[in-house]
């Protein structure tokens, strides 16, 4: 596992349901991160998400994401943070500078990783040793 900074601290989120989208109002926030990203060669790597919780995580816990591109599917589910195989973050949460942690993470902890993601060999589904698709039935194609 990479060494990753999930285990600070983290201020509480609101729920999904209670979480504020973007909107109209926000307009000029926009303009400004979309220009700050620009500016850095960032615009085509990083974007926006909405933070917010479905349940809570311990501090010993991560959410982690795999995916299954044959089916076209994404999961999420929580993984202790020692024993996760699962090191590439994929979403980020800023820290304010008065809530940093000397030390901990990049820059004195400017961020804190909220959501892991897999590599593609360690998603559901996925074997080493290429397998013929099976049948309905479970029988091998091949």
């Amino acid at each position: 596992m990479a060494d990753i900074n999930v285990s600070a601290p983290r201020a509480p989120l609101p729920r999904f349901e209670e979480a504020e989208g973007l909107g109209p109002q926000d307009a000029e926030f926009v303009r400004d991160l979309v220009e700050v990203l620009a500016r850095h060669g960032n615009l085509d790597r990083f974007g926006l998400c909405l933070l917010h919780d479905h349940f809570p995580l311990a501090a010993d816990e991560v959410l982690v994401e795999t995916n299954d591109p044959g089916a076209r599917t994404l999961r999420a589910h929580v993984e202790k943070t020692d024993r996760t195989r699962h090191a590439k973050a994929s979403q980020w949460r800023f820290v304010p500078h008065a809530d940093r942690e000397s030390g901990v993470g990049p820059e004195g902890g400017a961020y804190q990783e909220i959501l892991l993601c897999t590599k593609l060999e360690l998603c559901p589904g996925h074997t080493d040793a290429r397998e013929a698709p099976s049948t309905e039935d479970g029988a091998s194609a091949s």
